[in-house]
């Protein structure tokens, strides 16, 4: 059953039951992965799925039912079942349907073509094969793969809204591990292109990663000048960017709701959400109620100028939404999230960043960002790695080390920003970031 005819039965179904405000919401994506293992596919999968969600307006509350299965009985009760939600809703939250923006952006035309099972598990293969030609040090555990992803969104409602959106996107990855003398360790490198040149980048990255962290010693605790990697600090940034949510302000869960037109973050720092970047590999001109989505300074020049929004919330907070109402699956509710969030990147190169900071530490792993914070106070612990740096260059690496401190703080305290983003993440929302320069940190070492 296709899209207009599960239209034609929610709308039908919506007027016998005397339903007046109403959305549909239609989503089906197609993806495929491959793994290895030693010389191996060590998985595989392949599949379609498809799902719709019709959410109504009943006295006020609105309510949303979903289903996978396209058969005539099990659509019509959704919006019986969406009506029956919409009553049991007890908080005071304003139900909207959106009328529409007056434009939308124009997105670049989709260039993409789903990869076989065979082309993607070739790949993975070719990738394995090449990893291990790397270093006679390869030993088990080392991995490869490659996976894609489209999709295809509708969006319809009771007041003429009609949008639609088609994306993909795809990556692969590798994850060499080395043992040298019975020390084993591993690196990790992925990127957002399937492209053979990255048969032999991603392995050699990989593998030199791991290669460099051979022989790790350990600090001395103290505070150090740290410059954290932009990988690390891309993380990070997701970890916490919960605090940028106008409704976690509203629930008092993120200490930035009183800060707007507040300074925040050095002067150095800008944070933007862009959903049209053009390393976004998801692109989305309307967010999951169809409101026309756009690029925003959330932090400028360290000056917090908004919040994310949904209509919902917006509404509460008497101000305009961002745009940043998505939906991530049929299923889901509209949820507060950026697109293609990022630190905007500075001026300095990467080298030239540890020049400037001359003697202290390069983070090159965060480890337990979800365990080891409170994304409400900003606090962090981390077990962390990387390498000293010595009269601005990289020296042996160490490991075994936490670092502690606070986001706010962190941000309020940046020195500077190389120009070099490192970019991560897939589907509906990205992060980046640069390497960033910290005058002081607390490290707990030997």
């Amino acid at each position: 059953m296709n899209f207009e005819a599960i239209k034609t039965i929610l709308e039908a179904e919506a007027d016998r039951l005397g339903i007046k405000e109403y959305d549909i919401f239609y989503v089906c994506s197609e993806g495929i992965s491959a793994e290895t293992l030693k010389d191996e596919i060590a998985s595989f999968s392949s599949g379609v799925e498809g799902g719709v969600n019709f959410r109504c307006i009943v006295d006020g509350h609105i309510g949303c039912a979903g289903t996978q299965l396209f058969e005539e009985g099990e659509i019509r009760s959704l919006v019986r079942r969406a009506a029956s939600n919409a009553s049991l809703i007890e908080n005071d939250e304003k139900g909207i349907i959106f009328g529409g923006s007056e434009s939308y952006p124009e997105l670049p035309p989709l260039d993409f073509k789903m990869p076989s099972a065979a082309e993607v598990k070739d790949f993975a293969l070719e990738m394995q094969k090449r990893l291990y030609a790397t270093s006679e040090h390869i030993t088990d555990g080392t991995c490869t793969g490659r996976n894609a992803s489209s999709f295809e969104m509708k969006l319809y409602n009771s007041k003429g809204l009609d949008l639609s959106y088609k994306g993909a996107w795809e990556m692969c990855y590798a994850q060499a591990v080395v043992s040298v003398d019975g020390e084993s360790v591993e690196g990790f490198e992925f990127v957002a292109d399937c492209s053979d040149k990255q048969l032999d980048e991603i392995p050699k990255k990989a593998t030199e990663q791991a290669m460099a962290k051979i022989g790790a010693g350990s600090v001395d605790s103290g505070k150090y000048k740290i410059i954290i990697d932009g990988k690390q600090m891309r993380s990070m940034l997701s970890a916490f960017s919960g605090v940028f949510s106008g409704k976690n302000a509203l629930l008092g869960l993120s200490l930035l709701g009183d800060k707007v037109g507040e300074r925040i973050a050095a002067d150095c720092v800008s944070i933007v959400d862009d959903p049209l970047c053009e390393w976004n590999p998801m692109k989305m001109s309307f967010d999951g109620e169809g409101v026309a989505t756009y690029k925003k300074n959330v932090v400028e020049r360290g000056v917090l100028k908004t919040l994310l929004y949904d209509l919902a919330t917006a509404e509460r907070a008497g101000v305009q939404t961002t745009g940043n109402g998505q939906r991530t699956s049929y299923a889901g509710q509209v949820s507060i999230r950026p697109f293609a969030f990022y630190i905007e990147a500075g001026e300095l190169s990467d080298s030239s960043l540890m020049e400037k900071m001359g003697d202290g530490i390069y983070i090159t792993e965060l480890k337990g960002l979800h365990a080891g914070l409170d994304s409400v106070t900003g606090d962090f612990s981390l077990e962390s790695a990387g390498f000293l740096v010595r009269d601005g260059k990289k020296a042996e690496a160490v490991k075994g080390f936490t670092v502690a401190g606070n986001f706010f703080d962190l941000l309020k305290n940046i020195v500077a920003v190389s120009s070099e983003m490192k970019h991560g993440g897939g589907g509906s929302t990205c992060f980046a970031s640069p390497d960033i320069l910290l005058p002081e940190m607390s490290v707990a070492g030997k």
